[in-house]
């Protein structure tokens, strides 16, 4: 079967320093906790576990309330970032803080810091109990005003001085969609898109997929924010038949039947072997070869 692999495909730079930046630590710190998942792949954190670190993790509750799991030991801020009220209170309690947070996310950081102390009230693009758009608003609350949608502009006054940012794993054509529609309802506003060049260019070469490419698979795990954009992005952009998978292990082979050109691409945290494994497993399939259709088993040794 006629197989595109798009590309890039692989970690993104911030994931890998993430990744590299737990895997030393758990080499020297007992005990080490990781406040969320280190990036949004189980694959990851099962792998990690295995190297002795401990993530905390409960989607219902804030870093800082992940906290009070703490007591000992080290703790690392995850590749997503978090507010300065989280790394005080952790040495307060007195642990050890190691900082994960992608080199991205620290810009938009510090962009809105430096905002703020122009006067400027900050609108921020995200997804709602996100990570990343936790930390970001823990900057200040009271002048960062998390915009979702549309209807979340009907909530500021539109004759207070802006600047617009985002999350950096937000899908780039709803960005652009929500600052068009700021410019024209807010009398002053500043744009500042925050989107990371590895999410970018995979949404962009997504969207621009090849016309005869007739199913895709999205490899990620459902917790990955860029993940699911992309999948946004080629079923409502590109109009593809699209699928968001795991692993091989979700691929349901009978997806493939009657099938001629399949596009593979992955999110910024999806391990390449995963990705390619899927890739190759594809590209020899016949669906009038049974012996084509048995999946290979995941080799966890190289995830990480």
């Amino acid at each position: 079967m006629k197989v595109t692999g798009i590309t890039p495909r692989g970690y993104c730079k911030g994931v890998v320093r993430a990744i590299n930046i737990a895997k030393e630590a758990a080499k020297s710190h007992k005990p080490l906790y990781i406040l969320g998942m280190i990036v949004h792949n189980e694959y990851i954190v099962n792998a990690l576990k295995d190297l002795g670190a401990i993530t905390i993790e409960d989607a219902s509750k804030t870093r800082l309330e992940l906290l009070d799991e703490v007591h000992e030991g080290t703790v690392v801020i995850t590749a997503h970032g978090a507010g300065d009220e989280v790394t005080q209170k952790a040495l307060a309690k007195g642990l050890n803080v190691i900082d994960a947070s992608c080199l991205d996310v620290i810009k938009t950081h510090d962009l809105i810091k430096e905002e703020l102390k122009e006067g400027y009230e900050v609108l921020y693009i995200g997804k709602k109990g996100h990570p990343e758009s936790e930390g970001a608003l823990m900057i200040d609350p009271e002048h960062i005003h998390l915009i979702t949608k549309k209807e979340d502009f009907d909530d500021v006054d539109p004759h207070k001085k802006y600047i617009i940012t985002n999350q950096t794993t937000m899908s780039l054509f709803d960005v652009y969609d929500l600052c068009e529609y700021a410019k024209r309802i807010l009398d002053d506003v500043t744009i500042e898109q925050e989107i990371c060049n590895a999410t970018k260019i995979r949404q962009e070469a997504i969207k621009n997929m090849d016309d005869d490419i007739d199913i895709v698979f999205i490899v990620g795990d459902p917790h990955s924010n860029n993940t699911k954009k992309l999948a946004s992005i080629s079923q409502k952009q590109a109009g593809k038949e699209t699928y968001m998978i795991g692993s091989i292990d979700e691929l349901d082979v009978n997806l493939l039947k009657g099938k001629h050109h399949a596009a593979i691409s992955s999110g910024a945290s999806t391990p390449t072997s995963l990705t390619n494994q899927i890739i190759n497993f594809i590209r020899q399939f016949d669906e009038n070869d049974p012996t084509t259709y048995i999946k290979p088993t995941i080799d966890y040794n190289k995830i990480l």
